[in-house]
């Protein structure tokens, strides 16, 4: 099974292209672009297809990173998604951009059965959702939107921490900055959790292919009252 997955969901952006035929012969690209993800992401995409002699029809299916994350680097991937899956008429899976950072944390720490995520949601808030360790990433409650401050952290020795909103509930706990596993999200990861997904014929059609931004009010002003 082929498939192409995207992330644009933070400053970095990615791209990947995932046989699960040939796993170890997975191809990512993976920038620090801020800004740049709407030039910058469907070259990416043509770089992996071409180097790997494919058309997109070759493929089985395309994923993303459906969020919570930027919301103009969201539409950007998922805007992109809609155009490539429609035109060659391929399924689409949206993937929590949260659970592809537990992923990649359960990857790297073989040991590590717990996770918890938390990315700058800008506004002064945070995305956060805790994940114990299962075939895919398990949350324990819903993706979240939250003030820093508001989080129960859970001790390093309990949870590995990922994502790129700690220094926030560092600062605003007055916690000492402890190490964080992973920083950005990778789409490789994207890809390798939709794998199932797509295997067990769950893949959308191209228009499904939607951002999910957990915060509803996204021209609310820092402090103002949430409805």
């Amino acid at each position: 099974m082929r498939i192409l997955a995207l992330d644009a969901s933070t400053e970095a952006l990615s791209a990947a292209l995932f046989d699960s035929r040939a796993p170890a012969d997975a191809r990512e690209i993976f920038e620090i672009a801020p800004r740049e993800h709407a030039t910058r992401l469907l070259p990416a995409v043509r770089t992996l297809l071409d180097d790997a002699g494919l058309e997109l029809r070759d493929l089985d299916g395309i994923a993303f990173a459906r969020g919570p994350g930027a919301f103009t680097g969201l539409r950007i991937a998922a805007g992109l998604v809609q155009g490539l899956a429609s035109g060659a008429d391929l399924p689409v899976v949206g993937i929590s951009t949260l659970a592809a950072l537990a992923a990649r944390v359960f990857e790297q720490s073989p040991t590590a059965t717990r996770a918890q995520i938390v990315q700058d949601a800008r506004m002064g808030e945070i995305y956060t959702a805790t994940f114990e360790r299962d075939a895919m990433p398990e949350p324990t409650a819903d993706e979240r939107v939250m003030a820093p401050h508001d989080l129960a952290v859970e001790p390093p020795e309990i949870a590995c921490r990922a994502g790129n909103g700690w220094s926030l509930v560092f600062a605003a706990q007055a916690i000492h900055a402890a190490p964080v596993a992973v920083d950005a999200p990778h789409a490789l990861d994207v890809a390798r959790l939709a794998r199932p997904l797509f295997a067990a014929g769950r893949g959308m059609a191209a228009a499904s292919a939607l951002p999910v931004y957990v915060r509803d009010d996204v021209a609310r002003k820092p402090g103002a009252a949430k409805g």
